[in-house]
This record gives structure tokens, C-alpha cells and sequence, in this order.
């Protein structure tokens, strides 16, 4: 075994995959997920444990919008569902696929691992800023601006602009504290099995002074919530994976330059300077340092899919390191 195949032996890495990528369709979902999973299962080696997040933008919005305009019509007998059970459904059913795809690609590949997904809830606190301001997170498909305001004045819901990419629902997203199901989920990593988890960022929930929880009407960030399980089941390394092999700074500029590395004091700097897109690379990047912060001597890397294999072995990404 290579050198950086035998450091990563019996170490632990939680890999987040956007919702985005993912597709809003289920047909085309379905479809993406299995060109994926073998980009994942290439990273393991012998020994090696696998805790997998997952986004839920889209198909939230897509759950959530679906509800509200069919119990428009009296006939149809059907209800409002609140966010927070959407983003269990939109859990069960990624997560099904997910799991699915990974079954099938260990029996291909005669690999003995199996895989096991979780639905997860999240500890928000109730006195979060994001209550308090107006909601940032976009959820559901794209839209025109026009289209969006039309369905903002029908629906009552928030709407906004999202990276220059169009316009889409908006909710408020708070940030992580916990997750209710980690222990779990650590025991089952420490079992052998590859672990689906904290899809969505997880259905948020609220402590309540009796010691019970309640879901909470927001959607978690999928990349704080990777961070944060990550700390929670002591994990080794964070890897988010995105559209592009690794961050860089004036992107799409002529002057883009990738990096191979960043430490917490460059990625603050580059954060001051406006460096990385609000609804893009920087919740990607803070989710990094906040894992490496509460970790020290864990190393958080970002890239794509495509090149997860190399970056995690050494080649390729950027690597978020203390």
C-alpha cells in the first residue's frame, strides 16, 4: 500500500455532495447518483470509514412547493406539509437512491461493505440571527425574476437572487450545534457499514425546556452541518465536493488563480476581501475552518467528484489546514 494510502487506513472522512448536482427530477437524480457513487467508492481503502452528506436545495423546495399548491384544491384532500417534514422526506427518498447505488456498486465490485442511511436531526437554537433577519438560503428551482415575484405574491413565501445564477425561494437557515443522531451513526461507522447521514443539513429541531424537540420552519446548510457531524464522530478529513477541482481566487477572472492549500489565517483574509461568493464557495470554505478549528491536526479538503480520488490521496484539491 502507498504511503498515503497506509495514513488513511482506519481514518474516518465525511464527503458532502451538493444538492445541486443532484438534479431536482428523480429520474435524472437518480441517474446522476449512479455515475457518482463509483467516483466514492474509488476513494476508500481497507479500512477506511465513510460518513456521506448530501444537499436537499432543490427538492425541498420542489416537496414543500408541491404540498402547498396542491391543497389549493379542496378536492385533492391533501395538506400544508411544514419544512421540517419535508426535509425528512427529502431525505428518505435521496437517501434511498444513494443507498441504493452504493448496495448495488459493492455487490459489482464483490466488496463485502454495506451501507445504511439515516434520517438525522440537527440541534438549532430558536434564538438564531438567522430568525431575526431575512431568509438567505435559497431552496427549489431557479427561477426568473419575474416568475419568482409571481410566485412570491401567490405563495407569501420569501423569494431572492442566488448567485447571479436566477432567482428562488429564500428561508432562514440557522446554524448547526448538533446532531441528534451522531452517536448512532458513529457506532455504525465504527461497525464497518458506510454511513448516509445529515442529508439536507438535516431536518432542523429546537431544544424545548422540558428536555423534548420540535421541528424548527428553516432548511440547515448542508456544508455547516457536514462540519459539524464531522466533529461530532471524530472524523479525520472533511471533503466537499463541487463543480470545480479546487478554490480560487478572482474566479472567472482573467487573474483566477487556484489553490493547492489554505490555512485558517489566509482563508479569513480571503474571506475579508470578498474573495469567495456568498451562496457558493464561502459557506464551503467555513464549513472547512470550522471543522479544522474544532479539530486540531484534521485536514478539510475541497474539489470535485471527478478528482475526489486524487485529492484525497494527495493530488489535486485545496486543503483547509490549521
Amino acid at each position: 500500500m502507498s504511503d498515503a494510502k497506509s495514513l488513511l487506513k482506519e481514518k474516518t472522512l465525511v464527503v458532502a455532495l451538493g444538492g445541486n448536482a443532484l438534479g431536482i427530477d428523480p429520474f435524472d437524480q437518480n441517474k446522476t447518483i449512479n455515475e457518482v457513487v463509483p467516483y466514492l467508492i474509488d476513494v476508500l481503502v481497507p479500512g477506511m470509514r465513510m460518513l456521506v452528506t448530501h444537499g436537499n436545495g432543490p427538492q425541498v423546495g420542489m416537496i414543500n412547493s408541491a404540498f402547498f399548491f396542491a391543497s389549493k384544491n379542496p378536492e385533492n384532500d391533501v395538506y400544508v406539509m411544514p419544512l421540517p417534514e419535508c426535509g425528512a422526506m427529502s431525505q428518505g427518498y435521496i437517501g434511498y437512491q444513494l443507498s441504493q447505488a452504493f448496495i448495488s456498486e459493492f455487490r459489482r465490485r464483490g466488496m463485502k461493505t454495506n451501507c445504511v442511511n439515516m434520517m438525522t436531526q440537527t440541534v438549532v437554537s430558536e434564538k438564531d440571527p438567522a430568525f431575526s433577519t431575512p431568509p438567505d438560503k435559497p431552496v427549489g428551482a431557479f427561477m426568473t425574476e419575474e416568475a419568482a415575484r409571481a410566485y412570491a405574491a401567490e405563495t407569501g413565501f420569501f423569494v431572492g437572487p442566488d448567485s447571479g445564477r436566477g432567482w428562488r425561494r429564500m428561508v432562514s437557515s440557522p446554524l448547526p450545534q448538533s446532531l441528534l443522531e451522531a452517536p448512532a451513526a458513529k457506532e455504525l461507522l465504527e461497525e464497518g457499514y458506510l454511513v448516509i447521514a445529515g442529508g439536507g443539513g438535516g431536518v432542523p429541531v429546537a431544544k424545548q425546556p422540558d428536555g423534548t424537540y420540535k421541528g424548527v420552519d428553516a432548511v440547515v446548510d448542508k456544508d455547516r452541518t457536514s462540519a459539524q457531524l464531522a466533529l461530532d464522530v471524530d472524523a479525520d478529513m472533511l471533503v466537499i465536493l463541487t463543480a470545480v477541482e479546487k478554490v480560487y481566487l478572482n474566479f472567472g477572472k482573467p487573474n483566477q488563480k487556484g489553490l493547492d492549500s489554505l490555512t485558517l489565517e489566509e482563508a479569513k483574509k480571503y474571506i475579508d476581501e470578498g474573495q469567495f461568493g456568498e451562496g457558493s464557495m464561502l459557506p464551503k470554505v467555513e464549513a472547512c475552518m470550522h471543522f479544522v478549528n474544532g479539530r486540531p491536526g484534521s485536514m478539510a479538503l475541497i474539489t470535485s467528484i471527478e478528482n475526489a480520488k486524487d485529492a484525497v490521496h494527495g493530488e489535486g484539491g485545496t486543503r483547509i489546514i490549521s
